[in-house]
């Protein structure tokens, strides 16, 4: 994949956070980056991408040829699994991406659909208690990142641990969670 070189006027969006806008200025390797709600930013060329696309619709793609982004992948396959894989294991996947929990969000505004959201979590959380299944994989996409921080927070009043799950296998929006189960 032949890498697009960033000039003025170009949309961009930040490898390594949920930062997206237009480039204003190019000086050498650094470029200056004005996002929509006016704030300005300066980064290294490395670790900006340009995109036709939102933010949120990068998650898809895995094969950007970014050197920043292929090292955080490489130091992230090197990384020990904090928990061995059984073959028998139950993995419990739920996509919390609105249109999937819903047909339409026709009268629903933000609030309205991130409760929903958590609403489907803390049920298939409890779901997950009730039958002994001890893997959850939450795919909540990357966008502003809301409804990741407020699954962390339901997350948190639950006797689990949670981590970013497989890069390889969800891309970036997704938290594997470990259900400790009491056994009586």
């Amino acid at each position: 994949m032949l890498r697009k070189r960033i000039e003025i006027g170009d949309k961009v969006a930040v490898l390594d956070d949920v930062l997206k806008g237009r480039v204003v200025e190019i000086d050498g390797g650094n470029i200056t980056v004005e996002t929509l709600d006016g704030m300005i930013y300066r980064f290294d060329k490395s670790e900006l991408i340009v995109i036709e696309v939102d933010q949120h619709e990068l998650t898809k793609y895995s094969d950007i040829n970014n050197s920043l982004l292929k090292e955080k992948i490489h130091q992230n396959q090197n990384k020990k699994s904090l928990f061995k894989k059984q073959k028998n294991e139950i993995i419990l996947e739920v996509d919390l991406h609105i249109n999937k929990l819903t047909k339409s969000t026709r009268n629903m505004d933000n609030y309205d659909m991130l409760n929903l959201q958590l609403d489907v979590a803390k049920k298939k959380i409890d779901y997950a208690v009730s039958k002994r299944i001890s893997k959850i994989v939450f795919i909540h996409g990357v966008g502003e990142g809301v409804l990741k921080s407020e699954l962390v927070r339901l997350l948190k009043k639950y006797n689990v641990k949670f981590y970013d799950a497989s890069y390889k296998k969800y891309g970036l929006g997704a938290t594997e969670v470990y259900v400790y189960q009491n056994h009586v």
